[in-house]
């Protein structure tokens, strides 16, 4: 098969979270253990970081594959979901996966693994670590897909656990309290080995504490011992944090400044987090310097290709993306929205059928005008139904059947000193990524 031709067929014939939602969800490790064994348990052959949480994975995993490959390492990094090309999952040193790599792995072990009728997830992980073990990694920044316990990933004993923080999201797979959602990610933390938890709240804290030292891991609250200590020029297009760091005599120094590449408000509190795991990181050996940290802050999406965090296209109009998707990530959109020196607000905005829309819609400003649409993707809220839905909130604006047919009414309509937002779902930041090029 060619490249196209094995990619429709992993689409086709193994159930896909992001396509059809629910029925793609396989809890357990049985088919991911059989697939590892088969494949000569690969992911044993390097060492793993395992990154965990609802919101804030993918920026801490990228970051810190970055300050790795600054390091001097060779990393793997294993994130989902992709947004334009399936490659973009797994990486090492930034490269993705070769088209002919997928091929072959497919048609290697084919034979296998469809009589075990895998998730589409289950084989990707399987992929992952079968790559890394070929390209010989010295290191893995593992992203989970979906909570932690049941996760496929969740094979591996890494040498650092991180869960970045806990908000309402998959409630259906993983329980409608935060309790029980912490509980799921919380199944990541292993026996002995070190666990940084980014944010934690009245409700989640217990549940890590106490599963912490069950386990006899050592924890640590990045929140209660802020490594960002500042943050200046937060609106530039590389906000500085100033940080307070044990470098290399293990005394804290204050006033260093680290430039962070991502620039979404959110990001102040990834970085603590990402300071926090640096610091494990450098007591083991792995990271020298603040040079190193420095250098990953500063150059993350060159470095490991990461897109759709708080992402600029164009000016004149400004055009920013991002894919936070559900409450806890708008809690801090909404806010950095808000705030925007404009004209006009115009945006576009979708969501999927799992969120808490009304909860969405409601953060969102009532004075921008409005460009309702859907993605390309069976679990998109049709847009006609969102308008309907944000008309109850005060939000004016029409509905569009594509993203690509909303972003260019928004850039028709837009003057040189308006600002134009797509998102609301990585699904509509990921069918804009797709066309972009051409309609920018």
């Amino acid at each position: 098969m060619s490249y196209k031709e094995t990619i429709d067929y992993l689409f086709k014939s193994t159930p896909v979270f992001e396509k059809v939602g629910a029925v793609a969800y396989k809890p357990g490790l049985d088919t991911t253990l059989a697939l590892d064994k088969h494949l000569g348990c690969p992911h044993r052959s390097f060492k793993t970081i395992h990154v965990a949480g609802t919101n804030g994975k993918g920026s801490v995993s990228h970051t810190l594959a970055a300050i790795l490959q600054a390091a001097g390492h060779r990393v793997g990094l294993f994130t989902s979901p992709h947004l334009v090309d399936f490659r973009e999952r797994i990486r090492v040193n930034g490269e993705m996966i070769s088209e002919q790599e997928v091929v072959d792995f497919v048609a290697l072990h084919r034979s296998f693994f469809e009589p075990l009728h895998p998730s589409f997830f289950e084989l990707t992980t399987a992929m992952a670590f079968w790559y890394f073990e070929k390209q010989e990694v010295d290191i893995a920044v593992v992203e989970v897909g979906l909570g932690g316990r049941l996760d496929s990933t969740n094979i591996i004993t890494p040498i650092l656990s991180i869960i970045t923080n806990i908000s309402f999201d998959h409630t259906q797979f993983l329980g409608h309290t935060l309790e029980m959602i912490a509980t799921e990610k919380a199944g990541i933390i292993k026996e002995g080995v070190p666990v940084v938890i980014g944010e934690a709240n009245e409700n989640t804290r217990p549940v890590f504490a106490r599963t912490a030292f069950e386990r006899r891991a050592p924890i640590i609250f990045a929140e209660d011992d802020k490594i960002v200590v500042g943050n200046l020029a937060k609106d530039s297009d590389s906000p500085s944090y100033v940080v307070d760091l044990y470098i290399n005599d293990g005394k804290r120094h204050g006033k260093n400044r680290v430039a962070y590449e991502l620039r979404g408000y959110y990001q102040e509190k990834n970085a603590n987090t990402v300071l926090w795991a640096c610091e494990k990181l450098r007591q083991d050996g792995w990271i020298k310097g603040l040079e190193e940290i420095r250098k990953g802050f500063a150059h993350v999406c060159e470095m490991t290709g990461l897109v759709g965090r708080w992402q600029q296209l164009r000016k004149q109009p400004t055009v920013i993306c991002d894919t936070g998707h559900n409450v806890g990530g708008w809690e801090y959109l909404s806010a950095q929205l808000k705030r925007q020196d404009c004209r006009t607000m115009r945006i576009v905005f979708g969501m999927v059928d799992d969120k808490d829309i009304d909860t969405v819609l409601g953060m969102l400003p009532t004075d921008a005008v409005y460009y309702f649409t859907q993605a390309t993707t069976h679990r998109a809220i049709p847009s006609t139904i969102v308008a309907e839905k944000a008309a109850n909130h005060g939000l004016d604006g029409k509905p569009f059947a594509t993203v690509a047919d909303a972003y260019q009414a928004a850039l028709a309509d837009a003057g040189t000193d308006d600002f134009i937002f797509v998102g609301g779902s990585s699904y509509v930041v990921a069918d804009l990524l797709a066309v972009v090029p051409r309609i920018a």
